[in-house]
């Protein structure tokens, strides 16, 4: 397990320890599953993928007040996948954001709107145990608060839903799978990853989408709600750092004074973040 260490001051009376996680890509498939579903796991599973969120599991439950994964808890939908999530999910000390892999049904296979994720969501029946669109949870003074954003958009009702999560006066810890654009992120992934990749970031503007690969972008592009979202989530005072995922390297940037936003690299190659707050 590789892990990272990072210190919020939001001016608690106790400490509290997160330990974050997210990109995990357990990929399973058994004998209620297809042969496609079967292809899918041989050739993305691996055994350290368990191990390594069974080392992150154990972690936090010996260590920390709380495990948030922030979604990719599981590599594609099949029953043995929703089978091993909703274990998970069970527990106690496990907040969960969805990412957009705990709706993907074969992989980058079909252009992901909210149609697919629906068709997707049904296929789980009934659920994986947690709330996957909105959740929150009270912990030490401090609001967890998950929002999916797995498919980059927003959608209105969300907006409502937070709101009224800030009306409760508490210090919130925003919980996303993607993460929201800010300038120094975007510009060290699109050194990491060059041209012609997407930026891979909720709320990025025409000029930060690259124009040759215009396919991702058009997911990827702000819709409706989102840039609103975004700007809204920046503003508030209440809201005292992010935690998401998603672009599977690490990074820590200020998305307003005062708001660090927490990218933690993939949970598939051991690592996660122990996030004190104080």
């Amino acid at each position: 397990m590789q892990l990272i260490h990072s210190t919020l001051e939001i001016g608690l009376e106790k400490p509290l320890k997160i330990l974050h996680v997210t990109d995990s890509h357990i990929a399973l498939a058994d004998e209620r599953d297809s042969e496609r579903k079967h292809a899918l796991a041989k050739r993305l599973g691996a055994p350290e993928k368990e191990l390594f969120f069974s080392e992150h599991l154990a972690y936090g439950k010996a260590h920390c007040d709380l495990l948030v994964h922030t979604g990719d808890l599981i590599d594609f939908t099949s029953q043995a996948n929703f089978d091993f999530a909703r274990k998970v999910l069970a527990e106690e000390k496990v907040f969960f954001a969805a990412g957009n892999h705990e709706f993907s049904q074969f992989v980058g296979e079909a252009y992901e709107d909210r149609a697919y994720k629906m068709n997707s969501f049904r296929e789980m029946q009934p659920g994986l145990g947690a709330p996957l669109f909105f959740n929150s949870r009270v912990l030490g003074g401090v609001n967890f608060v998950a929002i999916d954003n797995s498919y980059h958009q927003f959608e209105p009702w969300q907006l409502t839903r937070l709101k009224k999560e800030l009306a409760k006066g508490l210090p919130i810890v925003l919980c996303v799978h993607v993460p929201l654009f800010e300038q120094a992120l975007y510009d060290y992934h699109v050194s990491r990853t060059g041209k012609g990749s997407s930026c891979y970031l909720c709320g990025c503007e025409d000029e930060d989408l690259l124009p040759d690969d215009e396919w991702r972008a058009i997911e990827i592009r702000p819709r409706g709600i989102t840039t609103e979202m975004v700007s809204f989530i920046k503003e508030q005072e209440l809201i005292k750092a992010v935690l998401s995922g998603h672009v599977h390297f690490s990074f820590e940037s200020l998305l307003s004074p005062g708001m660090p936003q927490y990218v933690t690299g993939g949970g598939y190659d051991g690592t996660a973040r122990e996030l004190t707050i104080l």
